[in-house]
């Protein structure tokens, strides 16, 4: 039997006949109040107003609990259209007949409450509240003190937590708890016909703990069950409790239709852990176990995998991924990440059936634990560093072990400086690669003069380097030392202006800069080819890198330079508010020599006299629009080199369009192969409440799609409906092609129940930029609204 409509109890509007019964009951019956609980309001609200009548009631800002003083009982006063009874025993009242006692509350056609027993006996649409619950009935025989009795048929409704329901019979047993026996349970607010609800034998109920068990429970979603359990525990305010989560089902083109169904443990406040059986149908049942824990000085994850005898490969596949951050106090803190998988071909395989491969397959896992020491100018890493590489990937080199030390201050007398130095043994678990220790020293010092509207910032800094190599790869250079040392210097020169003016556009008032700015750097050429590139490589060509001394990232190389940096920037800052409109900006860089150091020995050498030219914009529009474009032109050549454009409009939440187009000219990085793709993502609403979301990433050079999303969700009041279908990079093949794999991800939230993700809110939020999820249920009444 679902829930039926649970009506409201219409309160009488004209104060004069209720404060007549009031009048008579307490006269009729001056025995039934051995004690008064006195309910004190504080401030203005306690003091009095000015009322009409001797019985007026005083107007309060807000509603308060007043407890009743130890060894006292609440006054208890019983109301009527028609009383009788005998002083300091017993009392009849019908018509509208009520009885009360504190908070507690209970009305009927008839009553008769005696004093010796604290038993009230009530007939005809009896309504029995108080504690933030109500519940409406034929009739009710309660003890007021204790709220301790019983009522037949009733319907109920928890206004602290939203849920409601009916039964054939509710025992109660205290202010908090109660038993239900052949009734229903919903959190749909909707007063008939709820979009779901749970039917049960039993349901025991603890407002206090928050709290329901429904005993031989059945699950219904628009009247068809859909899910069943001999026991089944759930929360009465959608807070996290222990209990059987919503199944989940994707299906996916390499393994087939996938049925989760987790079990989430709520250990504690700071704990829970989360089982997680998931049946493959083409491999097996994969076991997902996730643990969580949290406190003021460490918190991590666990998360293990286990598939045993996968019916594919005929092998047993585990992952297991740890996190671990904790505070030792003063400064110092430590670190644990561990992360592995069975093999090779893990990712590619179950990545549709968890939620930790979204677009692309990872093939490097970080093995990885270390202390920090963090206080005032002083920053310590001691680390201890591995990976594990799957095939198709290029290991990179551990650091087993490291200690970096970073000392830095700020405007002593003017002055900046500090240093860096770092200890790292590096090795790799590919074959014939060079393997060994650093220790590398790198000071600095820079002076710098601000004033209104200028800068000027010279630098002078220093490349210190020791190698003591134990292997030598296969790709060393002619005879390679294994020990040796490096010493070079850099002096840099930033400098700038900043004018700024009032300008008037469409009516709005801004204030627009124009900032010229010129940096200089000299490094001299130092030959580092016996180097080996264990943590180095080329440095991106942007806007933020044009702007560093070294063209290379990392401790191995350090370019040669003797260039110049041209830069002009140009805002737009609205005037009252102080927000950046848009921002323009064009640079280049000027080369006096050529620069010889290259990554790799034998690599050709820049001889060009200048950088290409690099230009970019940034505008932010009035209705949530907004653009972000970025060019690199080679002018020698008149070439295209780099261009990134983009576009959002976001009018209100629940509402974005992305758009943008991404183009990179073929160079020996690629491998020779250009990027030419265009992408366009969005959310958008049909209606009120269904929206749409998708995502397209399309290869223009190919003519295929890279990645792409479509889905819809569908948000109801106690219940939200969403579908997806996701194509994304799964890996290689065995010729070296990049493969992709397409899933079906489908998802059932009942508002006010429970809430779990399979992926498809994961695989909505990282794909669209600027999505939003539909919005969590109403937040509880307070428990005096409906006051009865």
């Amino acid at each position: 039997m679902p829930p039926r409509k649970l009506f409201p109890t219409q309160s009488s509007c004209d104060g004069l006949p209720r404060t007549r019964r009031l009048v008579a009951a307490l006269v009729a019956v001056p025995g039934l109040l051995p004690a008064l609980a006195h309910a004190q309001l504080a401030g203005e609200a306690a003091q009095a107003q000015a009322l009409d009548t001797p019985w007026g009631l005083r107007l309060a800002s807000q509603l308060e609990d007043h407890t009743v003083p130890g060894g006292e009982r609440a006054a208890t006063f019983v109301l009527g259209d028609s009383t009788t009874g005998t002083a300091d025993r017993d009392m009849a009242a019908k018509g509208s007949a009520e009885v009360r006692q504190g908070a507690s509350a209970i009305k009927a056609d008839a009553l008769h409450y005696d004093q010796d027993t604290d038993m009230a006996d009530a007939y005809g649409h009896v309504h029995v509240s108080g504690n933030g619950a109500l519940f409406v009935g034929p009739e009710a025989h309660m003890k007021l003190e204790s709220n301790e009795g019983y009522m037949t048929a009733p319907k109920y409704h928890f206004t602290m937590t939203g849920g409601s329901g009916s039964a054939e019979r509710v025992d109660l047993l205290d202010n908090e708890r109660s038993v239900f026996s052949n009734g229903t349970y919903t959190a749909c607010q909707c007063e008939t016909n709820p979009s779901w609800y749970i039917k049960g034998t039993e349901f025991d109920f603890d407002t206090g703990a928050d709290e329901g068990v429904a005993h031989n429970g059945v699950l219904f979603f628009q009247g068809v069950p859909i899910f069943a359990s001999p026991w089944l525990s759930f929360p009465l305010s959608g807070d996290r409790r222990s209990g059987v989560l919503p199944p989940t089902f994707t299906a996916s083109s390499n393994n087939g239709l996938e049925l989760s169904l987790p079990y989430y443990f709520n250990i504690a406040p700071n704990r829970d852990l989360t089982v997680t059986p998931t049946i493959i149908s083409r491999r097996g049942v994969l076991t997902d176990v996730n643990f969580r824990y949290l406190s003021p000085t460490y918190s991590g994850t666990f998360t293990g995998q286990f598939l045993p005898d996968d019916a594919i490969t005929k092998t047993n596949r585990y992952a297991i991924y740890i996190q671990h951050s904790q505070s030792f106090g003063n400064g110092f803190a430590g670190y644990v990440y561990y992360n592995r998988v069975s093999d090779n071909t893990y990712p590619e395989d179950l990545s549709s059936s968890t939620s930790q491969f979204l677009n692309g397959t990872q093939l490097l896992y970080q093995q990885e634990a270390g202390l920090t020491y963090n206080n005032g100018p002083w920053s310590v890493l001691a680390r201890e560093q591995h990976w594990q590489t799957l095939q198709g990937s290029t290991p990179p080199y551990g650091r087993e072990p490291q200690l970096n030390v970073k000392y830095s201050k700020y405007n002593v007398d003017g002055f900046d400086f500090g240093a860096m130095a770092d200890y790292s043994r590096f090795t790799i678990t590919a074959d014939n690669m060079t393997q060994g220790q650093r220790v590398v020293f790198d000071p600095y010092l820079s002076y710098s003069v601000v004033g209104p509207g200028y800068f000027v910032t010279p630098k002078v800094q220093y490349h210190f380097a020791s190698y003591d190599l134990s292997n030598l790869g296969t790709n060393s250079v002619a005879g390679q030392p294994k020990n040796f040392t490096e010493a070079i210097p850099t002096f840099s020169f930033d400098t700038g202006l900043i004018f700024d003016r009032s300008v008037r556009i469409f009516g709005q008032d801004y204030i627009q800069t124009l900032e010229p700015r010129l940096y200089y750097v000299y490094t001299p050429f130092r030959n580092q080819d016996a180097a080996p590139l264990f943590d180095t490589a080329d440095s991106d060509f942007g806007l933020a890198e044009i702007f560093t001394p070294n063209t290379f990232v990392g401790e191995d190389r350090i370019a040669d330079a003797n260039r110049l940096t041209a830069a002009l920037t140009t805002r737009f800052i609205n005037a009252a508010t102080g927000d950046e409109r848009a921002r323009f900006v064009i640079a280049q860089q000027y080369y006096f020599t050529d620069q010889r150091v290259t990554l790799f020995p034998g690599e050709s050498q820049t001889t060009a006299r200048h950088s290409d030219l690099i230009a970019g914009a940034s505008i932010k529009l009035g209705a949530g629009f907004a653009s972000e474009t970025a060019f690199q032109y080679n002018a020698d050549n008149n070439q295209l080199v780099k261009s990134s454009i983009g576009f959002g409009f976001s009018p209100e939440t629940g509402k974005v369009i992305n758009l943008g187009y991404r183009y990179t000219r073929a160079n020996t990085t690629l491998e020779n192969q250009p990027i030419n793709q265009i992408l366009v993502s969005g959310q958008w609403p049909l209606s009120h409440r269904v929206f749409v979301v998708g995502r397209v990433n399309y290869d223009l050079r190919d003519r295929q799609l890279v990645d792409g999303l479509l889905g819809m969700q569908y948000d109801a009041d106690c219940w939200t409906f969403g579908i997806g279908v996701q194509r994304y990079a799964n890996g290689v093949n065995t010729s070296g092609l990049a493969t992709s794999a397409t899933r079906f991800l489908a998802q059932l939230t009942l508002k006010g129940l429970s809430s779990v993700d399979n992926g498809l809110v994961t695989a909505f939020r990282s794909s669209i930029a600027g999505y939003t999820p539909p919005p969590p249920p109403p937040a509880p009444e307070s428990r005096f609204n409906n006051f009865q």
